[in-house]
């Protein structure tokens, strides 16, 4: 909703701006689908050049999270931390029963329990991997928190290719708007004996090249790629919660406070409060 309220008043507060001081859109209109396409053509061909397929697919699923927000929502950090809390208590009281959970985690009935966090492959990875180095004594809590650390700065890495790859494009499309503006020039000049206000009309159409460039770049582009990279920043602080609560557990810490470092560590808008995590855990406890 925040990125299409964005576009709205930046287009509004742009092309207003324009009309209100006097000027004609039919230039501006006449010359808008050259432009894109040699603009926007020119700037999706050296995208598509500049990076592999799995960039390509990756920027395009994170345009649509432009609009969609970031993956987790509050509900899932939840979920996360009681998944957690079952996972630290079954491998303090039963190691033979934990590893058949990380063995088989699509069969699992505890993580069949947290589809959405079932589905997501960093997420298992992380923790699965984790337990099962434990499992097999890893259990130093500063060499798995170290291992941790890096195991998140490598995701975190691979989930900004997009938004690199957004902002390279933001980058350049200036620079492809003055080869529109140009272009448009150059088409001018063989047209020099024509009327003064022929020839205006042609060097105003010219230059919605080099507007064009510049506005995609600051308007649009460039934005997209912020937001996507604060996407996914904020979904970062997801996976830094298993983290949390697995380093905690090797510092033997009960399976309630390794729920509650995790917790406190939760950013705060996706915080659930203690009373909630206390109420998840009993019903968990119940159930048992």
């Amino acid at each position: 909703m925040g990125a299409i309220l964005g576009i709205a008043v930046t287009l509004a507060m742009v092309f207003g701006g324009y009309t209100i001081a006097g000027g004609k859109f039919s230039i501006i209109l006449g010359a808008l689908p050259y432009e894109m396409m040699i603009i926007g053509g020119a700037a999706i061909g050296a995208f598509l050049v500049g990076n592999d397929f799995g960039v390509i697919k990756h920027t395009c699923g994170d345009v649509v999270k432009v609009f969609t927000g970031p993956k987790w929502k509050k509900k899932d950090y939840q979920d996360l931390l009681c998944l957690m809390f079952s996972l630290v208590r079954i491998a303090k009281e039963s190691p033979v029963e934990i590893e058949q959970h990380i063995e088989n985690p699509e069969d699992s009935s505890l993580f069949q329990q947290y589809p959405r966090i079932a589905k997501d492959g960093a997420a298992m990875e992380m923790i699965c991997d984790t337990i099962r180095s434990m499992i097999m004594n890893f259990d130093n809590p500063h060499e798995v928190e170290e291992l941790l650390e890096k195991q998140l700065e490598s995701l975190h890495h691979d989930s900004l290719h997009g938004a690199h790859a957004l902002q390279t494009m933001a980058d350049g499309l200036p620079a492809l708007g003055i080869v529109a503006a140009v272009l448009g020039v150059i088409k001018t000049m063989a047209s020099i004996d024509k009327p003064p206000e022929v020839l205006g009309q042609m060097i105003g159409g010219a230059l919605v090249g080099t507007f064009l460039g510049v506005f995609l770049a600051y308007g649009i582009v460039g934005p997209f790629a912020e937001k996507v990279k604060g996407v996914h920043e904020q979904d970062q602080q997801f996976y830094n919660l298993i983290r949390e609560a697995l380093v905690a557990s090797l510092n033997k810490h009960t399976p309630q406070l390794c729920v509650e470092v995790a917790r406190r560590n939760t950013p705060k808008k996706m915080r659930p409060s203690f009373n909630e995590v206390e109420e998840a855990l009993r019903e968990i406890q119940k159930a048992a």
